[in-house]
């Protein structure tokens, strides 16, 4: 069964963003990436739940995303699309950890697929 392993969490204002959830919540951010407003975050170790990330905003209509762990993005994209869904973004490679892709539902909810790089170190 997949199951959502990581949101990103879209903002105008990352860093204003990472002391709000970082205050409210007890989070904890690192930056990621080559100068991109993308931080890391790291909910708790205790009780469910996930980690994620706070983005800068790159559309005005973006929306919060959940990404759902696959063991093959392409095999999904092809059951997405054979049962009314969409695929939005087409799979990218993330460096050293794996691949990602988005996709939109049969309501229109965009979602995010991951794919583990088993080589990833």
């Amino acid at each position: 069964m997949s199951r959502p392993v990581h949101f990103e969490i879209p903002a105008e204002n990352a860093e204003r963003a990472t002391k709000f959830f970082g205050d409210v919540f007890g989070w904890t951010f690192n930056s990621w990436g080559d100068g991109a407003e993308y931080f890391l975050a790291d909910t708790g170790k205790e009780g469910m739940g996930i980690n994620g990330a706070i983005m800068k905003r790159r559309d005005p209509n973006q929306p919060l995303v959940n990404s759902i762990d696959v063991p093959s993005i392409d095999e999904f994209a092809k059951k997405i699309e054979a049962n009314g869904g969409m695929m939005v973004v087409q799979k990218v490679a993330v460096p050293t950890m794996g691949y990602s892709a988005y996709f939109k539902d049969t309501e229109g909810n965009i979602h995010g697929l991951w794919q583990t790089d088993p080589n990833a170190k």
